[in-house]
């Protein structure tokens, strides 16, 4: 017990070393430092009160002036973030997954809240919503990255705007245009980064799908059974009637990942499709299908852009990847209060959800470090190879 504790505190010192500079009085790195040990320890409800209690503040006042008035900036903090994760748990087949979470909210003076669909709740609900971005590699995964989604009732606000400290520079973004910013910033540098996975939200955007490619990363993004893509011979089809054309014998059932209950063993085919948008050389488009073992007729769908050759497994691990961020979304909103902020202004949000970011990365490293050491957290992918011989594992309508 007490090596782990000194591993522990080892690790802690390392990381807030990373950043301790970016605060420049030595009240607000003591500050920073406690509010971060806070959000690691077993606070009930990890607020600025509860906070204060668990670390040994009279009053919240410094925990509140940290969030609010101090000067530091939050951006710095997470790019140190990203790189720490990167180094931790970088892997060049990584892959760069985004997604938006909902934060039930009361009332109307947080920035960005109103009425809208959240999955948090699974319905329209009064709360903020913010699209992040995870990065998930065979070591681990974590949050990298963070945009306060700002709806267009607020961006058109002036005093609503001004009251909640929004910046006179931010406009409205939707969710896609959102991920595309936070892309282009992570991916400006030599990221350990091969794929993008996103759901429907982002899939079905053919600028975020573009944004991809001109960057030199592959995607498997989810895409609505409706959506219509060009096939090599056959013209424009909707890719559910695609998968109502694969042939028995370009099923294959492969495993997406480890899940609760063991591997996530689907059925899946490709179909390789027109790439008369984008003539790139090199680079290979498909349609990707999922289909239930139980039920044949539950199938899910997907547009896949990647090199040239990419075995359909790839594509199937990529697909199976995106579930990572839930993953990172449940962790840190139970572990390191990622929802639990009382703050409402926009700089209070971008600086309290970058450093439960930071928590929550040095546990994704802390376990990490734990699966080096024995089994790994992520197994080899299970394959039960179709018997029909194929080049690269995709048909051709």
């Amino acid at each position: 017990m007490s090596v782990e504790v000194d591993e522990w505190t080892a690790g802690f010192d390392d990381l807030f070393a990373r950043i301790a500079g970016r605060f420049g009085r030595v009240e607000s790195r003591r500050c920073a430092r406690d509010y971060i040990r806070g959000l690691l320890g077993p606070v009930e409800r990890k607020n600025s009160w509860q906070l204060a209690e668990y670390t040994g503040h009279r009053t919240p006042h410094r925990f509140q002036h940290l969030l609010g008035r101090a000067e530091w900036e939050p951006d710095q903090v997470r790019d140190d973030v990203r790189e720490y994760v990167f180094e931790h748990l970088g892997q060049d087949n990584g892959v760069l997954i985004f997604d938006e979470t909902g934060f039930i909210k009361k009332g109307e003076a947080s920035a960005g809240v109103a009425r809208q669909y959240t999955g948090t709740s699974g319905k329209i609900d009064n709360c903020q919503i913010a699209v992040f971005a995870a990065y998930a590699s065979a070591a681990g995964r974590a949050l990298i990255d963070r945009e306060l989604y700002l709806p267009k009732s607020w961006a058109a606000d002036p005093e609503r705007r001004s009251g909640a400290g929004v910046p006179e520079a931010r406009r409205f973004m939707t969710k896609p245009e959102l991920a595309v910013r936070m892309m282009t910033r992570i991916l400006a540098g030599n990221a350990p980064i091969a794929w993008v996975a996103a759901d429907e939200v982002y899939g079905q955007d053919r600028k975020f799908r573009q944004a991809c490619l001109h960057r030199n990363v592959g995607y498997v993004v989810a895409v609505p059974c409706n959506e219509h893509v060009p096939t090599t011979r056959m013209g424009t089809r909707r890719v559910d009637t695609l998968a109502t054309q694969a042939p028995p014998e370009a099923w294959t059932r492969i495993s997406a990942g480890q899940g609760t209950k063991g591997p996530r063993l689907y059925d899946w085919a490709a179909v390789r499709i027109s790439t008369w948008w984008d003539e790139q050389e090199g680079v290979g488009h498909w349609a990707l299908i999922r289909r239930s073992i139980t039920d044949p007729t539950e199938m899910a769908f997907y547009l896949c852009a990647g090199p040239a050759g990419t075995p359909i497994e790839e594509l199937v691990r990529v697909a199976g990847a995106r579930w990572a961020i839930e993953e990172c979304f449940q962790a840190a909103k139970n572990h390191t209060g990622l929802d639990q902020y009382e703050v409402r202004s926009y700089p209070g949000w971008h600086r309290h959800t970058t450093l439960a970011m930071l928590a929550h990365a040095f546990l994704a490293v802390l376990a990490a470090t734990a699966a080096s050491k024995g089994e790994p957290v992520n197994p080899t992918t299970n394959t039960l190879p179709s018997p029909w011989a194929r080049s690269d594992g995709s048909w051709q309508v």
